[in-house]
């Protein structure tokens, strides 16, 4: 073999070309290479590509444009690559990025009592010694009710700056990293409230602040992959759970989608099964039957992933909330959620606030039988709902006390 150096959009990549002739194809290997009609056509980044490679990792390349591509990078590593496909776009749903400081006629704590979190905190289960990764927009780490439950990095904390102490790639990621601004800590604005509000949900500290989060003991490995406006890329997503999972954690809260079509992304998730890591999913805002019109990652069906669907404070399954028997497992509260945001409190209203519910309550779970194993937690969350004849697989609503007790049956 040879070693060549090629430089595609500026990037200098060392490729190691072999003699013997490839039995793959450029077809074979990136379906949306050819001319063909594809369905997720308007949804593509044109410049940009995932890699996923024959030993499982995922990268992401950039080049001029898909030729480019195809001749200086997948044609050399041809025997190297299982598959590519376009990055493409995801997004946080519509309505949760409508948020109001006030909420006529709800009490701020309506979905904790619903579901019966105190019965765990009255038993001194508090999700300690369980770490979460929120993969979202930013979450604003000087918040007081989040920043006391940020998972330190010591290696980074107690090392040399701008230098990658850990060596995990990432320079200075003393608590989390920013995948959109390629940085240790995400810039916070006023409007970019999606991420805070979700961590809050998880975990607020009881001690800093009036907000009760699910798991108030647990530890925050907050993940950014998104603009100020909640849109990202596929590729930042996988890099951001795939970081977080580098860090340890148990649960992966995951309150955002709209992408399609993605082996990428099928992959990771399908990963974190052999890691023990609970994937939690938010539904969706559109008010489908993801039988009828899927969306990703919330119809993907895999060992590792629960998909939430949302309810009001009436226990009423939320018309907004997307259901399927067959995708989405269990519902969880979601109309105006009061939770965390950069300076102060507010109420959101989406399966994204339902989502958190889902992975508080298995950072409880955890925290109760650290032993659990990932289908375990996963019985424990199905077996424990409160049946209500909603349109989800469980056709019930998370409830902590049940699932308490569920996950200490399945685990003596």
């Amino acid at each position: 073999m040879d070693v060549r150096a090629i430089k595609v959009s500026g990037l200098l990549i060392s490729l190691l070309v072999m003699a013997a002739c490839s039995q793959k194809s450029v077809s074979g290997t990136f379906p949306e290479s050819g001319n063909s009609a594809f369905a997720c056509d308007g949804f593509k980044i044109e410049n940009r590509f995932l890699v996923e490679w024959e030993d499982g990792r995922i990268t992401t390349v950039e080049a001029e444009n898909k030729n480019v591509f195809i001749e200086k990078f997948l044609k050399p590593q041809l025997d190297q690559i299982r598959y590519v496909e376009f990055d493409r776009p995801v997004w946080l749903n519509q309505e949760d990025m409508q948020f109001e400081t006030t909420a006529i006629g709800t009490q701020t704590t309506w979905g904790q009592a619903m579901i019966e979190a105190d019965s765990a905190w009255n038993q001194g289960v508090r999700g300690q010694g369980v770490k979460v990764g929120v993969v979202d927009a930013a979450v604003d780490y000087t918040h007081p009710q989040l920043s006391p439950r940020l998972d330190a990095n010591t290696a980074e904390i107690n090392g040399q700056g701008g230098v990658d102490d850990d060596g995990n790639g990432y320079v200075d990621d003393k608590y989390g990293w920013d995948f959109y601004g390629n940085k240790p800590q995400p810039t916070i604005t006023s409007g970019n409230v999606h991420g805070s509000h979700v961590a809050g949900i998880i975990l607020a500290d009881h001690n800093t602040g009036t907000l009760p989060g699910i798991a108030p003991r647990a530890s925050l490995v907050p993940a950014n992959f998104m603009d100020q406006g909640g849109g990202g890329t596929l590729g930042a997503a996988i890099n951001a759970i795939n970081y977080v999972s580098s860090r340890g954690v148990k649960v992966i809260n995951a309150s955002w989608g709209g992408t399609y079509c993605s082996s990428s992304l099928k992959n990771t998730v399908r990963a974190l099964e052999q890691k023990g890591i609970l994937f939690v999913v938010a539904a969706g805002n559109e008010g489908n039957d993801l039988d009828i019109q899927p969306e990703f990652p919330a119809a993907f069906d895999l060992p590792a992933q629960l998909t939430i669907g949302a309810t009001r404070s009436s226990d009423f399954f939320a018309g907004f909330s997307n259901s399927s028997y067959k995708y989405v497992h269990l519902a969880a509260p979601g109309d105006q959620i009061y939770s965390t945001v950069p300076g102060g409190y507010a109420y959101l209203s989406g399966t994204s606030m339902a989502a958190p519910f889902v992975s508080g309550t298995a950072a409880l779970l955890w925290s109760a039988k650290p032993q659990a194993t990932l289908a375990q937690i996963r019985q424990a969350l199905m077996n424990s709902v409160d049946v209500k004849d909603y349109r989800v697989m469980t056709r019930g609503r998370l409830n902590v006390r049940k699932a308490l007790d569920e996950i200490r049956r399945l685990v003596p």
